[in-house]
């Protein structure tokens, strides 16, 4: 289909990801926003709360791989108190953002082009799971695991995500687990396994020199 689809869902998705400031977890401020350490109230001008970083997603090509563009506090320092950022998941086909957690927000994904599959895990281990086509909204709780697997083996997926939180942080599970330093004894006994099949774990896990 035709690439400029994502261009029409771009704008739609950030409006309708609002709801999330509703549910926020970030400390209130008492100010109207958060000045930056060394400059003065009133040299900000409508810069400080512009944010351009998402513009060559709008007009790129289909993605090759899994990718994530961040508009956190870290990227976007207007955010700091604001209890709201966003990120947009670009997904090839077959992809997948591997189970992990936010602990410090929600996460409401809305997807705005192709399919995915998607789940988390609640605290009494019950799955819940989704197949969404382009439109569809899902909630990943605060803190829970959760991922998503583009089953599309054609095509691409794109999704736009808004957490409660100016820096929500990302807890991924493979990475925490096996690229870490935890002992490989240690990983051995909680899997139930041998050291040879942690290692061969942490093997495939490790960054690419």
């Amino acid at each position: 289909m035709a690439w400029n689809v994502k261009q029409q869902f771009f704008i739609a998705a950030l409006v309708l990801a609002f709801p999330l400031l509703a549910i926020s977890g970030d400390p209130d401020i008492i100010s109207d926003f958060v000045v930056p350490v060394g400059i003065n109230a009133t040299q900000l001008d409508g810069t400080f709360f512009t944010y351009t970083g998402m513009r060559p997603l709008v007009t790129s090509g289909p993605p090759t791989n899994f990718s994530v563009t961040k508009a956190t506090m870290a990227e976007f320092p207007a955010l700091n108190g604001q209890s709201v950022s966003y990120a947009v998941l670009q997904y090839s086909a077959g992809s997948v953002n591997p189970p992990h957690t936010h602990p410090r927000a929600a996460e409401l994904l809305f997807l705005a082009y192709g399919t995915l599959e998607v789940g988390f895990v609640d605290t009494t281990n019950k799955l819940f799971t989704q197949r969404l086509e382009a439109g569809d909204m899902f909630l990943f709780p605060k803190g829970l695991v959760h991922y998503q697997f583009n089953c599309d083996e054609k095509d691409f997926a794109i999704a736009i995500s808004a957490f409660g939180s100016a820096a929500a942080g990302t807890v991924s599970v493979p990475s925490t687990l096996f690229a870490t330093g935890i002992d490989d004894q240690i990983l051995a006994n909680s899997f139930k396994t041998n050291v040879a099949t942690i290692r061969k774990l942490k093997a495939g896990i490790a960054p690419k020199a």
